[in-house]
């Protein structure tokens, strides 16, 4: 369920301007430069995948990023991390000797 709620960008995209701190619904579709309805469409579907919590306060609601659905997706990609991992050390390197020759 979490991979094919992540599948869609903007779900992603909300997800980011949660990480950086809880918002209201108004506040996202702000940034994301969708309507209400589509911004509640996307932030119900993460909800419902456990990625979202709602907190409720007075007549607003407060859209808080829930982290923990995502260990299933960073346990699925550990076996897969080594690929990206030599290609970071190769740049590395690659930059190391560049500066040397400067």
């Amino acid at each position: 369920m979490t991979f094919e709620v992540l599948a869609e960008p903007v779900r992603r995209r909300i997800l980011d301007l949660l990480r950086e701190r809880p918002r209201l619904v108004g506040e996202l579709t702000a940034e994301l430069g969708l309507s209400q309805p589509g911004t509640s469409k996307h932030l119900r579907v993460l909800r419902e995948a456990g990625l979202v919590k709602v907190r409720a306060d007075a007549q607003r609601r407060w859209y808080e990023l829930d982290p923990a659905p995502l260990a299933e997706v960073d346990e699925w990609l550990a076996p897969y991390r080594w690929m990206w991992a030599d290609r970071f050390d190769a740049l590395e390197r690659h930059l190391d000797a560049d500066t040397e020759e400067t």
